[in-house]
């Protein structure tokens, strides 16, 4: 009987586990739209924290719209090396 709820505990774990990691893999491979996302969404990207998301927003907020997903580099900081590891995933629409 012992034995029988902790291997149901152990594979409530892992199923939970699973559905979390899968969740979270499907949101970091997801396209992200930089004239619509917010900061959380914009985090999701490589080498994107907090700090360089508002400045997406920010950007966008006083300039307009991207046209382009390249005009990414014109945020004061995200530069060759963010694009190339994000240019798969950004979208503008």
């Amino acid at each position: 009987m012992r034995r029988s709820k902790l291997s149901l505990i152990v594979l409530l774990a892992l199923s939970l586990t699973i559905c979390m990691s899968t969740n979270l893999l499907a949101e970091s491979l997801a396209p992200v739209n930089i004239n619509t996302a917010t900061l959380e969404e914009l985090t999701t990207l490589t080498r994107i924290g907090p700090q360089y998301a508002q400045r997406i927003i920010d950007f966008r907020n006083t300039e307009g719209p991207f046209a382009t997903p390249e005009e990414i580099m014109q945020v004061k900081g995200i530069g060759l090396k963010t694009w190339e590891a994000n240019k798969d995933r950004i979208v503008v629409e």
